[in-house]
């Protein structure tokens, strides 16, 4: 599911709360011009009803996917997924670590500590989301993994403000991923997926497009591959399409499963392992050539 934004939920609190108070400094009466009233459903109480209808529908797992910003929201609403029905939990760990008093390492304990929290709040599996800015990012991975999750999900997609040149306003543009976005989480999937337990989920999601960039989060060792931009574009119809190009590259390829593909090319088995590295970086810069 998309995620449930702490935001969305405060805000319509905050919105509500207003809206009764309106007047109220100007007429002593005015707290009894409305009647009492019944408990309104927030964004959160929404969110928690479609995923109660989806998993009474659903003959799929279902997951739900959290976003919020204070510790209190994390734990408050993990548990009430939980019970809504939800099969997994992917927390959504989206921030800017732009105090400059906050150390990398400030920044990085408390995200653990988040994930340890929620984890011990629940008994379903928990799948973190990262962002690929971190200053150690394997070390991240393991700790987070040690802190209770499950899996892995690479990468969280930063989306850049925009700025329009004659109002001087701050403008928030969504650009579709490309396949070339993919590169970033193969290279990590890549090399995490050796350094990490066997039963430590990994799941590759900006670029996957089409089935050629499932072929590749497979060969790197992914044991998901999700895919949201391409749908937009293309509507739902599209997962046929590109389920239809993985079976036949498999086939044409003489792979009986997925399980045969998966991790071929990861650091650990790759011919050249330095590739995922520094050397992939040389490499890169003296593979363009004028057209």
């Amino acid at each position: 599911m998309p995620s449930l934004f702490e935001e969305d939920v405060v805000l319509e609190e905050l919105q509500l709360a207003a809206a009764l108070e309106a007047g109220s400094h100007q007429n002593a009466e005015a707290s009894s011009y409305f009647p009492a009233l019944p408990e309104l459903a927030t964004a959160g109480d929404r969110y928690l009803r479609t995923l109660e209808r989806l998993k009474a529908q659903a003959t799929v797992p279902v997951i739900a996917s959290l976003n919020a910003t204070s510790s209190g929201a994390w734990i408050r609403y993990a548990p009430l997924l939980e019970s809504a029905g939800a099969d997994a939990i992917e927390l959504n760990l989206y921030h800017l670590a732009a105090d400059p008093s906050l150390t990398a390492e400030d920044v990085e304990a408390r995200d653990v500590t988040v994930v340890s929290d929620v984890c011990a709040s629940i008994s379903v599996p928990v799948a973190v989301k990262l962002s690929p800015y971190y200053s150690a990012m394997a070390n991240l991975a393991r700790r987070v993994i040690a802190a209770g999750a499950a899996g892995l999900v690479l990468f969280n997609r930063f989306y850049q403000p925009d700025l329009d040149v004659e109002t001087r306003d701050v403008l928030a543009r969504v650009d579709l991923s490309r396949s070339s976005d993919l590169r970033l989480p193969l290279r990590w999937i890549a090399l995490l997926r050796p350094q990490l337990d066997a039963g430590v989920s990994l799941a590759a999601t900006s670029g996957i497009h089409d089935g050629s960039d499932v072929v590749k989060a497979l060969m790197v060792g992914a044991d998901v591959a999700m895919l949201t931009s391409a749908l937009l574009a293309h509507g739902p119809q599209h997962l046929c399409t590109v389920e239809a190009e993985l079976r036949s590259w498999l086939d044409a390829h003489e792979y009986e499963s997925v399980s045969q593909l998966r991790g071929s090319v990861s650091h650990a088995t790759a011919e050249d392992p330095a590739a995922f590295e520094r050397a992939n970086y040389v490499a890169t810069l003296r593979s363009w050539a004028p057209k």
